[in-house]
């Protein structure tokens, strides 16, 4: 690249209302010569001829005569160009007869063709497309600067940007109080993040916070569709957006569209990547003599014998240096291998366990066109995933299928056809489950992996887990869609829409019989997980859902010249959801090469039920505005469901929002030309919501048992049933209302853009509790609607995008916040150990640590103050002393109330805080570059468990991890002195220095550099000759690098599980190398 450029210095006064945010940036690029002074050329690549030629000169304004400092000078169709200098003025050598472009961003380009002009004056007018971006919103659009509620949109290039399996993987940190969670089943293949809007919304029986997720119209499961075939999301986050769905969109709605077929030529594109990964966070085991030394110092610290002679620590020195080579010892009382105490062998159990660097593959296929009566989009998707597990089958493949069709029939009717087909097929070991993530851990290092003759040893989860069996789960998903748009007359259009959603799924689980191998090499059967040795199992599970839609409505708007702008629109919807599900398990196996219920032996137990729940609503919306000014929204919704009884079925809920674009007044005319948009906007409304533990909780119901042997009557088995309890008759809807209030800004030609909301939203008469009666009544208490809670927080969503010459960046923040309290609850005693009223969500109440005595002699010394014999006994140097924060001279929970509550405090909180994402991207002559990081800035976490503590309870159920070794060890110890440590002494079977407390709470906020991206899209000189319109190849990294103070153990997003924390299939980093191709 031939860069010209005066090296005369010069020194400018800058325009600060011209461009405020990027002069630093244009200084610098001045300095080093990247910015051309007094628009002198830049030149790169290939160069147009000199030949009748002339040197072209202007200047460049905006409409109000401010000049343009880099705009983009260009000559169409070649490489050659230059950007305007500080004062907007250019100069460029261009042949007669080429066009001449000039662009700028938030502006509309200009272009003129050269033939005798030698001085221009041009204006570049505002791109009015900027102002008239269109957001989906319930049952239509609206212009996103008439927007009165909170709405967060998306475009494609968010998610097609990013070579992930799924959806919500693409929009984690992207949307302010969009708020995305690993659950606990971790990174797995087949699992997929929690999602709520705004934080948890209820604390119901059986009620969640999720939002309604809509694709084209449609309920779906976002994260089963193809993220290349998405156009657009937008996030309803306010009952005033979110109310015209009623009760399905309680806690917000997630409106996806997917792209759609244009007019025109046939276009053809291909988008593909390999893409290799690696398990993003795994503890490090001790190697196998320090391990010994530390389970041998837990069993001093606890009064037993040690775990390991000093023979055997002995052999395991040995096998680290290579003196002996067999990992195992001989059990002569029945000639097979021994494992732990008789093992001497150096494995990492993690290691083992995941591979590194694991490839799979994703492909995407798409052909659409059309012309002005039709057109069309067909799209196909193969997703091949392996998974991190090293032993057994752990795979993913997705298969999808898409297609629409929208074909105007005549000048008043429009056919609007589109149909999925998404099938996922997962394979896993069928012990791989919480148990085996559990036993990972507790794996001592001494085991080996192969016996001494190279076959898998007994006493670890190896053989299980290539031979106990497989796990299949096929689950197909079929979404049809059909609408008809009748427009009677000019701006009236009435919409017919049916919709159905299938889901089909069948599940097969089987246990087959493990072998090992004795010394001598014949095999052997032994126990898998504690069965029977040699049982056998298959289990297998179908379901079929359906779900059905009906949405009659009807929209009319009409703009007057005078500025006054009328939208109504009325409908009615209706759903229906039918579930039916087949289970059936068989034990004993005739051969375990057919693995089927119908080759058990053993009388199969089979299960099923029958399901289906339906809903109707009435809804109006009326929009009103005035030259875009004053805006008006205001909703109803009339809900009924079958779920509840009687009167309690239907509810009415409203919502009202108001705005004023303040930039749209006269008196801020002078502005204008700074500031497009300032909009200030409220909301009220309220919704319904209708879930429930049990989807008719009015019925009583009967449990039967047949043949089920727990009754004789006359010497024979009969079948039972059980009288039900009583029933409320009163259980209607929770009702959740919002208020929000938010302002939106576009300054300098919308270069700048941001949004600010806070909210806040109460959820009233939540199921809780049943009520306390007399026992004498006999039965079971029904739950009732007797609790409330509310939330409240803010969103804040900030970019700048701009370009100079050739070079184009952008800047993108976004930062939430939600907080949840409970207002009424029926817990008359204030225990500590449930709701109460004025507890906050993730309220953690513990101990204040003094911190860990160094000698025997400090901790005496705190004892003749304090006696923390409640939490257990025999304290001494490297114990944990404990603050008497009531004074009462003894460490307790009191009564664990909040009125008696000992020595106990509020120490943290578990509720993540200030989720946010920072987005930073450049382009320069095909060459793009993006970087994203996201991270939560506050959240405490209190974990226990092997994981953390190392040694816990027995030595069966601890494990020993290097950070372990950071334990306290006073000045006589063997093993070296280490007053300062982390962890206090390791004892086995005790819990008295792990109680809940301030020293060990963890600080799990984070911030992860969640991905990383480098492209470059080939000149089109260069694809036009091979028939493509555009080539782009990148390299993409996610989870590449993590900031936190929480202990290495353990990833900050994946904690918790239902077998403890830490106990889950971890996250992946990944690196992708992708093609992207259009025809």
């Amino acid at each position: 690249m031939n860069l010209k450029s005066n090296t005369k210095k010069k020194v400018y006064a800058f325009k600060l209302g011209n461009w405020p945010l990027g002069l630093a940036f244009l200084a610098l690029l001045s300095s080093t010569s990247v910015f051309a002074e007094n628009g002198s050329e830049l030149k790169a690549g290939v160069t147009v001829t000199q030949q009748n030629s002339r040197t072209v000169s202007g200047i460049v304004k905006d409409a109000t005569g401010e000049t343009i400092i880099g705009a983009n000078v260009s000559v169409k169709g070649t490489t050659t160009g230059t950007i305007t200098d500080i004062d907007g003025k250019f100069s460029l050598n261009v042949p007669a007869g080429s066009t001449l472009k000039i662009s700028y961003i938030g502006y509309q380009d200009f272009e003129t063709v050269i033939t005798t002009q030698s001085t221009l004056d041009v204006v570049l007018k505002v791109d009015s497309k900027t102002l008239d971006e269109v957001v989906v919103v319930g049952f239509g659009s609206q212009k996103k600067v008439n927007v009165t509620g909170a709405v967060s949109m998306v475009g494609s290039e968010v998610i097609e940007s990013r070579p992930v399996q799924n959806v919500s993987q693409a929009l984690q940190g992207v949307v302010p109080g969009l708020n995305f969670s690993v659950n606990t089943s971790g990174g797995a293949l087949d699992n997929s993040l929690n999602v709520n809007i705004r934080g948890a919304g209820t604390i119901g029986d059986g009620s969640n916070s999720s939002p309604l997720v809509l694709i084209d119209g449609v309920e779906g499961n976002m994260n089963a569709i193809n993220p290349q075939d998405i156009e657009s999301i937008s996030v309803l986050k306010d009952a005033a957006s979110a109310s015209i769905y009623g009760a399905r969109g309680a806690f917000g709605v997630i409106l996806i569209t997917t792209k759609s077929g244009k007019s025109g030529r046939t276009n053809v594109n291909y988008s593909g990547n390999v893409r290799f990964t690696d398990a993003l966070a795994v503890p490090d085991m001790l190697d196998s003599y320090k391990f010994a030394q530390y389970f041998n110092e837990a069993a001093k610290n606890s009064g037993q014998g040690a775990v390991f002679s000093e023979t055997q620590m002995q052999r395991i020195l040995a096998y680290q240096k290579g003196e002996i080579t067999d990992g195992a010892t001989i059990n002569t009382t029945n000639n097979r291998w021994n494992n732990y105490t008789g093992a001497n062998a150096d494995t990492d159990w993690f290691n083992e366990m995941y591979k590194d660097w694991v490839p799979s593959h994703e492909h995407n296929l798409s052909v659409s066109g059309g012309n002005e009566k039709v057109t069309y989009l067909v799209s196909g998707n193969f997703l091949d995933q392996n998974g991190l597990i090293a032993h057994g089958k752990d795979k993913f493949n997705r298969y999808t299928l898409n297609g629409k069709i929208n074909a105007t029939l005549s000048d008043h009717v429009k056919l609007n056809y589109s149909s999925k087909w998404i099938r996922e097929d997962y394979k896993r070991p069928s012990y791989m489950t919480g148990l085996f993530f559990h036993n990972i851990a507790r794996r001592w290092p001494t085991n080996p992996v192969y016996d001494p003759n190279g076959y898998y040893m007994e006493g670890n989860e190896v053989i299980q887990m290539e031979d106990g069996g497989i796990q299949k789960n096929q689950k197909d998903y079929s979404y049809q869609q059909l609408q008809l748009v009748i427009e009677p007359i000019k701006d009236w259009k009435i919409y017919a829409e049916g919709n159905i959603n299938s889901i089909t799924n069948f599940q097969h689980w089987e246990v087959l019989p493990v072998y090992a191998h004795d010394v001598n090499g014949d095999q052997y059967a032994f126990s898998w997980d504690g069965r029977a040795v040699g049982s056998t199992t298959v289990n297998e599970y179908g379901y079929k859902e359906n779900f059905m839609t009906t949405n009659i409505y009807s929209d009319y708007f009409k703009q007057f010249d005078n500025g006054h702008y009328f939208k109504v629109m009325a409908g009615f919807n209706a759903e229906v959801m039918k579930t039916r599900s087949l289970s059936a398990q068989g034990d004993g196996l005739i051969t375990p090469n057919v693995p089927t219920v119908n080759t058990t032996t053993i009388n199969p137990t089979i299960g099923g039920g029958y399901a289906h729940w339906s809903t109707a609503g009435f809804f109006g919306r009326l929009n009103y505005n005035y030259k875009e000014r004053y805006l008006v929204e205001a909703n109803v919704r009339y809900d009924g469901t079958s779920r509840f009884v009687g009167d309690e079925r239907w509810g009415v809920f409203p919502s009202f929002s108001l705005g004023w674009n303040i930039a749209r007044e006269d008196f801020f005319a002078d502005y204008t030309d700074k500031v497009s948009t300032l909009k200030l906007r409220g909301s009220w409304g309220q919704l319904g919501n209708m879930n429930t533990k049990l989807w008719y909780p009015f019925y009583q119901t009967m449990s039967v048992g047949t043949n089920n042997g727990l009754w004789l009557i006359d010497g024979e088995k009969t079948n039972t049933a059980y009288a039900p309890g009583i029933v409320s008759s009163l259980m209607t809807w929770e009702t959740i209302e919002s208020w929000n209030i938010g302002l939106d800004w576009g300054a300098f030609n919308n270069r700048l853009t941001g949004t600010f909301d806070y909210f806040k939203r109460s959820t009233k008469d939540m199921v809780g509790p049943a009520p306390e009666l007399s026992s004498v009544l006999g039965t079971g208490v029904p739950k009732i609607n007797n609790s409330d809670m509310e939330s409240y927080g803010f969103e804040l969503e900030l970019s700048w995008r701009d370009r100079i010459g050739d070079f184009s960046y952008g800047m993108k923040a976004v930062v939430s916040d939600a907080q949840q309290k409970v207002t009424r609850y029926p817990n008359k005693s204030y225990s500590l150990g449930t709701w109460y009223n004025g507890r906050m969500n993730g309220d953690i109440w513990g101990y204040t640590t003094l911190g860990i005595a160094k000698s025997q002699e400090e901790m005496d010394a705190h004892l003749a103050k304090v006696n923390q014999s409640r939490l257990g006994n025999q304290w001494g140097a490297g114990d944990v002393m404990y603050a008497d924060l009531n004074g009462d001279g003894e460490i307790s929970n009191g009564a664990n109330t909040l009125e008696d509550h000992g020595d106990m405090k509020i120490i943290g909180n578990n509720t993540p805080r200030y989720n946010y994402g920072i987005t930073l991207d450049a382009a320069y002559k095909g060459f793009d570059f993006s970087v994203f990081f996201q991270g939560i800035g506050k959240r405490d976490y209190w974990v226990s468990g092997a994981y953390f503590w190392g040694a816990t309870g027995g030595m069966w159920q601890s494990a020993g991890f290097t950070e372990h070794w950071d334990f306290f060890r006073g000045e006589d110890n063997t093993l070296g002195a280490n007053l300062n440590a982390f962890y206090p002494r390791p004892l086995f079977n005790s819990q008295k220095n792990m109680q809940t407390q301030s020293r060990y709470l963890q600080d799990a906020s984070y911030l992860r550099l969640k991905n990383i991206q480098l492209g470059y899209t080939l000149p089109k000189s260069i694809t036009s000759k091979a028939g493509m319109q555009s080539v782009r190849v990148y390299v993409s990294g996610d989870n590449l690098a993590t900031f936190s103070s929480m202990s290495k153990i353990f990833d900050p997003e994946t904690i918790g599980s239902d077998w403890g924390d830490g106990k889950l299939y971890p996250l992946s980093k990944t690196i992708s190398v992708g093609l992207n191709v259009n025809f």
